[in-house]
């Protein structure tokens, strides 16, 4: 990939060079989405604010901006605008790692802002979403006491809120549906937050590019029924260590960071689509982040993942004893290379969690290294990162005479800007020993993964583990995630769960885990949810039983060509497409409520296919794991209909039969 293709394509530059007099008198601008459907306002006076309209209809009210650093120097009041510079970009990015096409158009109109006091504003307006960012030039190291960021409403508005307790946390949060005047002023939520449709243009809130810096949350504006304001956490001034994969801040710094001076700082980003599906479709956090740092990419391999920990290393009809130990693991291998499954992890384990060289000796490791790669199997190792960063310089070593695959790295539970920088220190390590990396006990995304394509998923999710424990993994909050968590990038929620149960029928097992909903609804995750290392969450015994679903799990690809969302509404239902080569994916997935679609084939080709259907059984709303084959001749323009019951799914593989 030519690591300037960021810049290749500019069909207008403009530059205005101006004087404003020392009045201070307060001017507007500007700036249009490429269609036109889009207008950001930004107004500057004695305050910097900025509005969005959709359609000429306004959706964010004037909401100010602002940045104070060092002693108390309060960037964007009474702030003297010196120039704008004015640009349209028209490219095409093609990513490493194509997590919904193969081909990415990057269009955009931007303004850039330039104040005295060495900072500026830099606005961008897409056709799908707005965003803006601070940028100094000071020649000095600062510190920034505060960034002010507001997103005012012009009415109520519902939104999904995944309210947080603290700034210790997995960002593994449920998403409940409130009306925004009805959030405390001392509630927090995480990103991406969703403003609903509800007789209203659907937008998410998130941000893109966090980098040495920490992380953004939204809070209730202390002056405003209908705003929220972001929060940040504070950089750590003292830190304690509770256990092995818990360091909790005791105390903070009166700053949030302490950073270069010449920088652009992190994008601020709203997201909006006419309707809720079109969301679905949107990689805006991508587009917004910083391009390819890595020259050869070539190592990088997506795929599926044998996981041992959801399924308790449960194995049965084998003559051994199962567990985390040398026998174990080879079966996982021999599994996974019976089904082209390209990677096993060994979870939490396979070594001391204090010491990552300290390793179980009912496990040899080397035996099972070697033996994965007469298989062909990589695998990836789990940790805590505490022990990583003790022991960094000498595991990442160890790890490449061994010959890992990747490292999956838990429990960080924050995203102050130390921890932020240790996102960016582990994918730049691990890019130089060719190891790709998949976080867990994570922040939601930004971008990271443009830059350093290694960083192949992360957790920062609820997801199926949560079943071990709870009920919170029900098919409504399956049917939120793709319009909220992942708007902001890939998500490794772990499905493929065999033992499949309606709601009455579901309790949590720790032990011998099972899912809510249909056997279909987990199959149809693999289509809907995007994560080019996808997990087999079940144990390979319950796969081994089921030749059909594992005839479906071999050949589901983990990245694609094109992606189009279908139908869909905010934790109900929802239709994706996607194009792998030659072949298509329908997925489709639906809450408690049974429902039946009609959906035309209009995006294929004028070639015949075979659809391979897996729909609910007819008993399906009885017992869940109940389902149906079918195969049918179909072509471009036709109408399919199918029936999802109670907590269900739809699943079709279209191959190509003829040209």
């Amino acid at each position: 990939m030519n690591t300037n293709l960021y810049f290749m394509s500019f069909l207008l530059v403009v530059m205005n060079v101006f004087l404003i007099n020392s009045s201070g008198s307060s001017k507007t601008l500007e700036l249009f989405s490429p269609n036109e459907k889009i207008k950001i306002i930004v107004d500057i006076g004695a305050e910097i604010s900025y509005s969005v309209l959709y359609e000429n209809e306004e959706i964010i009210c004037p909401s100010n901006i602002s940045m104070t650093i060092n002693d108390g120097l309060l960037l964007g009041r009474n702030a003297e605008l010196k120039h704008i510079e004015r640009k349209t970009i028209d490219e095409i990015i093609h990513p490493v790692v194509p997590e919904k096409r193969k081909s990415i158009n990057n269009k955009f109109n931007e303004l850039k802002l330039f104040f005295n006091s060495d900072f500026g504003l830099n606005f961008r307006a897409y056709d799908d979403g707005i965003a803006y960012q601070f940028f100094t030039q000071l020649k000095s190291k600062i510190r920034i006491v505060n960034e002010e960021a507001n997103f005012n409403f012009p009415k109520e508005r519902n939104c999904y809120f995944p309210y947080e307790d603290s700034f210790l946390t997995h960002s593994e949060r449920l998403y409940p549906y409130v009306n925004i005047k009805d959030i405390s002023t001392d509630a927090m939520a995480c990103l991406p937050v969703l403003f609903d449709e509800e007789n209203n243009i659907p937008i998410a809130i998130t941000e893109a590019n966090l980098l040495d810096y920490p992380g953004m949350y939204l809070t209730k504006s202390g002056d405003r029924d209908n705003g929220l304001r972001a929060i940040f956490p504070a950089y750590p001034s003292e830190e304690k260590q509770l256990n092995d994969r818990t360091i909790e801040v005791s105390s903070r710094t009166n700053y949030i960071a302490e950073t270069t001076g010449e920088r652009t700082f992190p994008w601020r980003v709203i997201m909006i689509a006419k309707e809720s599906k079109d969301m679905v479709d949107n990689d805006i956090v991508f587009r917004l982040a910083d391009p390819l740092k890595i020259e050869d990419t070539s190592w990088i391999r997506p795929g599926k993942v044998a996981w041992d920990w959801w399924n308790a290393l449960n194995l049965y009809g084998v003559d051994f004893k199962s567990g985390v130990n040398t026998e174990t693991y080879k079966y996982f291998i021999d599994f996974a290379a019976k089904h082209k499954i390209e990677y096993i992890i060994l979870d939490e384990g396979w070594s001391d969690t204090e010491d990552l060289l300290k390793i179980n000796p009912d496990v040899n490791l080397e035996q099972i290294l070697e033996y994965a790669k007469q298989k062909d199997v990589g695998v990836i190792l789990w940790c805590i990162w505490i022990a990583l960063e003790k022991q960094f310089h000498e595991v990442f070593d160890q790890f490449d005479k061994w010959g890992i695959r990747g490292i999956k790295v838990d429990f960080m539970q924050r995203d102050d800007q130390k921890l932020v920088n240790y996102y960016s220190k582990i994918v730049a390590e691990a890019a130089k020993y060719q190891l790709l990396v998949d976080f867990h006990g994570a922040y939601k995304p930004t971008g990271l993964r443009r830059a350093y394509p290694n960083l192949i998923t992360r957790e920062g999710v609820r997801g199926l583990e949560h079943s071990k424990w709870s009920k919170d993994i029900t098919p409504d909050h399956d049917l939120i995630l793709p319009f909220t968590r992942q708007l902001a990038g890939p998500m490794d929620f772990t499905p493929g769960a065999m033992i499949n149960a309606q709601k009455e029928q579901f309790s949590p097992v720790f032990s011998r885990p099972m899912s809510q909903g249909t056997r279909v609804h987990q199959l149809a995750m693999y289509i809907i949810y995007e994560s080019p290392l996808q997990m087999l969450c079940d144990s390979p015994s319950n796969y081994e039983r089921e030749p059909e679903m594992m005839e479906f799990l071999s050949n589901v690809p983990t990245t694609w060509d094109e992606t189009h969302a279908l139908n869909g509404k905010v934790g109900d239902f929802l239709t994706v497409a996607r194009k792998k080569n030659t072949d298509w994916y329908i997925g489709s997935m639906t809450d408690w409520t049974p429902r039946e679609f009609q959906i035309k084939l209009d995006f294929l080709d004028s070639s015949e296919y075979s659809m391979t259907i897996y729909a609910d059984g007819i008993n399906a709303d009885r017992c869940g794991i109940d389902y149906q084959k079918s195969i049918q001749k179909i072509r471009a323009g036709d109408t399919v209909n199918f029936k999802m019951a109670s907590g269900g799914g739809w699943v079709a593989r279209l191959i190509k039969t003829e040209n």
